[in-house]
């Protein structure tokens, strides 16, 4: 499956829908992840692979309770390929996050705004960049001499390509006087049109491979373990960004930028200094319009915030700087035939209509599956089965079907009905007043749904055991060895059973075994993200790992919650990032006693581990439960949300008998009248910033 289509508006998905995407996002990302980063062999192109981050960025938007821990959000590239050394970048090298159109430009300045609590006259200057399509490289020079040079590899650790690099002629071997004594260049290994067309006609005349793109033979060439290869390959580079330096570079981009033009290192000009939002649309429209007589390939702009003093507090989320963006050029379209529409059941029960197409090839991409979401987006627009579909490479993990195109409809044509029973089990398929999706209501007597809990709870995130992979649950599933997930960790006694399957020898039995034994032991997130509670992504399952320390505890509390008037559901809605939609999930969870015996099932088995809270000793606030209200004058609230949180603070978003201290700028209101009725100490921003050092 190359893709997912036509994904409906966020703001119509449910919860469920919304963390059933996400985890298929999750899964998609870091498959292309690894075939781009590490095989230098793309599934998808540029612009579809931007698709599938900017409706993951969207959804946690919008659900940010769901965000996983293995988001794609939070993770950049991919690990080291065997063959090379590694190297440990001094500062992590990360990506940017994406604006597909003007508004989303407009959002992004007036997020540093916001950030920065900039007025309305104050201006951000930003400097604009042609954003090069080709390999992330950092070169590292100690002594104004180059000492070795990495690829982005997962943003931490990247591959040693030292010897390489030594042969691109755009890399200086040295730096002359008044460099930095520490510097780290950043920027992209490229191939030029013309270097391209001339590589590829030679690969051919010689029988060898030929390549793709530019970038992909930009890739493959620099990542070489014979660098006599790489030295003749036609590759150059971009060096206008920086990792590690031993002193500053200036006051704002566009000074260091002419900074690195001084030492011998080519720019991606192209560039601009833009004062505003519409100086910064103008230069994207001019580049777009000049993009075909670039010697190089581009697949959009940088915008980043020219001032460096504003780029240090602006600071960095999840994989990417607050500070930055990318502006991409738009996807692309293709017409083709909707054969069949066919119904998946997912893990949660929700029945999924997916669009079977005639292969069509859209922007390089070989594209035959969609998928339509719930049966309102099937109704909206009258998608039927043997229609001409315009397919846009777009939005989710397969592409979009935009519309159906009713002047080649066939005359016998008839709308698709959806079922309402489960199509694997024949169980009634409900769908809530309040829902888009159509649900299975037959929980673990459904093939589809108790399967693939049980491949959630083996999971990377969630108990991660070596050797159980979905084939294997399938398989002893079907045989009555495993139903509920604490059959998993009773295997040790079916042994013998396990034997009598094709490919389980001594060894591997052993093996697997071993790999229980040691997934016994889980740290609190992981088990709680491995029950499965709708709603309770990794970052979720983290949020009330953090608050309640430990399995006792947590169990405990979600007991005593039931209780909707009580202090212990207060408490939990409380929580920053919970609040009552998802707080009613996890108590629907407890309230059934088969789950509640699926828990004490299971910790009779496992040792849970109570959660380590990082050590922030040297904190005065370090452990206290903080709110912010009012106006802040100083920084955003976005940014002294961050801050506490960083020194150890729990932000909540509601004042309570257990709220530590209150922080209110001008214009508070109930907050405030709440912390002084109860008592709790009320910090103006100023004392605040004297507390936390920040003064």
């Amino acid at each position: 499956m190359s893709g997912e289509g036509d994904a409906p508006a966020v703001e119509t998905l449910t919860p469920l829908d919304a963390a059933a995407e996400l985890e298929r996002l999750a899964g998609e990302i870091a498959r292309h992840d690894a075939a781009y980063h590490q095989n230098d062999a793309p599934l998808i192109s540029d612009a579809e692979y931007d698709q599938l981050r900017r409706r993951n960025d969207a959804l946690e938007a919008a659900f940010p309770e769901l965000v996983r821990d293995d988001s794609p959000s939070k993770r950049v590239g991919a690990p080291v390929r065997d063959g090379f050394g590694k190297v440990t970048h001094a500062r992590p090298m990360l990506s940017l996050g994406n604006a597909f159109s003007d508004e989303d430009v407009a959002d992004f300045l007036d997020r540093v705004r916001r950030f920065l609590n900039l007025g309305d006259d104050e201006a951000v200057e930003t400097v604009a960049e042609p954003k090069i399509d080709g390999l992330s490289l950092s070169i590292r020079y100690e002594g104004r001499a180059l000492k070795y040079a990495a690829t982005r590899g997962d943003g931490t650790v990247g591959e040693d390509v030292t010897a390489n690099v030594r042969t691109i002629a755009d890399v200086p071997g040295t730096l002359p006087a008044g460099a930095p004594d520490i510097l780290e260049v950043r920027g992209e290994v490229y191939m030029s049109r013309d270097d391209f067309a001339r590589l590829n006609a030679a690969q051919e005349e010689a029988g060898a491979k030929v390549f793709a793109n530019p970038r992909n033979a930009a890739a493959g060439s620099l990542r070489q373990l014979d660098t006599g290869v790489t030295a003749s390959r036609p590759l150059r580079f971009f060096g206008y960004a920086w990792g590690e330096v031993s002193e500053p570079l200036g006051a704002t981009v566009a000074e260091a930028r002419r900074r690195f033009a001084e030492w011998g290192f080519q720019l991606n000009e192209p560039s601009a200094v833009c004062g505003s939002l519409g100086a910064l649309l103008e230069y994207y429209a001019d580049i777009s319009g000049r993009r075909a007589e670039l010697p190089y390939d581009i697949d959009g702009i940088v915008y980043k915030v020219n001032r460096l003093d504003w780029q240090d507090r602006l600071g960095f989320v999840s994989r990417a700087p607050r500070w930055a963006i990318a502006h991409k050029f738009p996807a692309e379209k293709a017409e083709t035939r909707l054969n069949e529409i066919t119904i998946q059941v997912g893990r949660t029960g929700t029945l999924t209509p997916v669009a079977n197409l005639e292969p069509v090839t859209v922007g390089g991409v070989v594209v035959s599956r969609a998928t339509l979401h719930n049966e309102d987006e099937i109704k909206r627009k009258d998608v039927r089965e043997g229609d001409a579909v315009i397919v846009q490479r777009a939005g989710d993990v397969i592409p979009q079907v935009v519309e159906a195109v009713a002047a080649k409809r066939p005359a016998d044509s008839k709308p698709f009905v959806f079922p309402e029973v489960c199509p694997e089990c024949g169980s009634l398929a409900v769908r809530e007043a309040d829902e888009a999706a159509r649900r299975c209501t037959g929980g673990l007597i459904c093939p589809a749904q108790a399967v693939e809990r049980l491949k959630h709870f083996v999971s990377r995130n969630a108990f991660d055991i070596e050797g159980l992979g979905g084939k294997h649950i399938e398989a002893f599933w079907a045989d009555g060895l495993i139903k509920m997930p604490a059959d998993i960790f009773r295997l040790g006694g079916q042994r013998d059973a396990i034997a009598e399957r094709e490919g389980w020898g001594e060894k591997s039995i052993d093996n697997l075994l071993a790999a229980l034994d040691e997934r016994a032991d889980i740290e609190l997130p992981r088990f709680i993200f491995a029950l499965g509670i709708r709603q309770v992504g990794q970052a979720t399952a983290r949020l009330l790992a953090k608050h309640y320390g430990s399995l006792g505890a947590w169990t405990e509390a979600m007991a005593e919650a039931q209780d909707r008037d009580g202090e212990a559901y207060a408490t939990l809605v409380d929580i920053d990032g919970i609040g009552p939609g998802v707080a009613e999930d996890v108590l629907a969870f407890f309230a059934e006693a088969h789950n509640r015996e699926v828990v004490d099932d299971l910790a009779g088995l496992v040792r849970v581990a109570a959660f380590e809270i990082a050590d922030t000793s040297g904190s005065p606030v370090a452990g206290k439960t903080v709110v912010f209200t009012g106006t802040l004058e100083t920084m955003g609230r976005s940014e002294a949300k961050a801050r506490a949180e960083e020194l150890g603070a729990k932000v909540s978003g509601s004042v309570s008998k257990k709220t530590d201290m209150v922080i209110a700028g001008p214009g508070a209101g109930s907050k405030l009248k709440k912390a002084e009725e109860l008592g709790v100490s009320v910090l103006t921003e100023a004392e605040w910033s004297a507390l936390i050092g920040r003064g």
